[in-house]
């Protein structure tokens, strides 16, 4: 289990022409340390491939770090965020004031999140990776859920941290673009290109970072662009007001949300609001791979 709302985080290991390798590590509390000593022999790992650099997939690469000789890979992304620093907070801030949020929230939503957060001293890039293609490790950019969600696939699983997970919306990340901090990543148009990529992984075993199983790659990105399709119907309500901090408002009402809950649905609405005003992509993608006409029907009512 994790102290966030998605409950229980799975990391993944395996064994490769004798070489100990490690998919994603867990949150880094003290629970999460005594399972992976439990199930990880740190003595012996070699490689640490992480999805994306949340805080419950890579929280404790650090630990990893100075308890093992294992070689560590991040998305490039992530890499390209971290040199970046303070840049890169200072452009978070600006995305949270400028969606109308006070600035307590930005810091609130830092401390949670990045504050506690101990990154490695030494990582590479995963997709330029040497270990991944001597491995037989295939690295796939799926990114829309966060800007930097990698697939691993080997042996026919595929690690796939959070792009595919049964009955849940994994919501979109309000963050700023690792290649310019003071300009706002378009998910939504990252996840489009991402489909063809997501549906590519049917027949493969899947392994999520959250449950135990999917009920099938096409049912999974059905489920989710159904929840999108229907949640756009609501944010298309408040087009007429400008401020995304508003919109959250009349949406909460006057029940007090928790920080991360105000961000969650901030990051949903931009996502939403990025597909309304430019809703051909995802037709575009869907009718590609063949499941445009499972949604076909809200897709009209979204935009009628």
């Amino acid at each position: 289990m994790t102290p966030y709302m998605v409950g229980e985080v799975h990391y993944y290991s395996t064994e490769i022409g004798g070489e100990l390798v490690l998919f994603d590590t867990g949150p880094p509390t003290p629970e999460a340390i005594v399972e992976l000593e439990r199930s990880v022999d740190l003595k012996r790992l070699k490689h640490l491939f992480v999805t994306h650099c949340h805080i419950d997939h890579d929280g404790l690469a650090a630990y990893i770090e100075e308890h093992s000789d294992a070689r560590i890979f991040f998305p490039a992304k992530d890499i390209a965020r971290l040199r970046r620093g303070e840049e890169w907070v200072e452009g978070f801030r600006s995305l949270i004031t400028s969606a109308g949020f006070p600035a307590e929230l930005s810091r609130s939503l830092l401390d949670a999140f990045h504050t506690p957060h101990r990154y490695p001293e030494r990582f590479e890039a995963a997709e330029e990776s040497d270990s991944a293609a001597r491995l037989g490790i295939s690295v796939i950019d799926c990114s829309g859920h966060s800007q930097s969600d990698l697939v691993y696939v080997v042996n026919g699983q595929a690690v796939t941290g959070d792009i595919l997970l049964r009955d849940i919306f994994q919501s979109s990340e309000l963050t700023p673009s690792a290649d310019d901090p003071f300009t706002r990543f378009s998910n939504y148009h990252a996840y489009c290109k991402s489909i063809p990529r997501i549906v590519g992984l049917r027949g493969l075993t899947i392994l999520p970072a959250h449950r135990y199983s999917i009920d099938g790659v096409d049912e999974t990105v059905l489920f989710y662009i159904r929840k999108l399709l229907e949640r756009a119907r609501l944010v298309k309500r408040y087009a007429g007001i400008e401020k995304v901090s508003e919109v959250v408002a009349s949406i909460c009402g006057d029940t007090p949300v928790a920080p991360v809950i105000t961000y969650i649905k901030a990051s949903e609405i931009y996502f939403l609001r990025d597909f309304l005003a430019d809703p051909g992509p995802l037709k575009a993608a869907l009718e590609g791979v063949d499941l445009f006409d499972g949604v076909r029907e809200l897709y009209s009512a979204a935009l009628a």
